[in-house]
């Protein structure tokens, strides 16, 4: 049963950082490419942002992600993690991981339509 818990959201003053992490289950990241996406408050649509390969770890950005995001991943443990630098308010939303595809500038869920059950961002002083 393929499965993604994602943890390590809180509430954070603009200017820290946090680390997220996306516990995976059911399939290896060796095999299959993940990433992250965010939902904003007040019906905003998902966003995909960073899509690690499974081959050579090349991480994928999407337009208008800047390198204050940042993606690894540990093979052994079968885990993702989001770096987010310097968050600023608009870094608020409900971050997921799920199976992921890049094509071009755009991140998009993979197949299956699996989603964990995200980890609330919120930044505010």
């Amino acid at each position: 049963q393929v499965q993604l818990v994602e943890s390590g959201g809180g509430l954070v003053q603009p200017g820290g950082s946090l680390r997220l992490s996306c516990k995976v289950s059911g399939f290896s990241v060796r095999r299959y490419p993940v990433g992250w996406f965010r939902q904003a408050p007040a019906g905003k649509s998902r966003e995909g942002m960073l899509c690690i390969s499974s081959t050579d770890e090349t991480v994928h950005s999407a337009a208008g992600i800047d390198d204050r995001f940042s993606m690894s991943r540990d093979k052994e443990n079968n885990t993702v993690f989001l770096q987010i630098d310097n968050l600023k308010p608009e870094d608020t939303a409900t971050y997921y991981c799920s199976l992921c595809n890049w094509v071009r500038d755009r991140i998009v869920p993979g197949p299956g339509d699996v989603w964990g059950q995200g980890t609330q961002v919120t930044v505010s002083s």
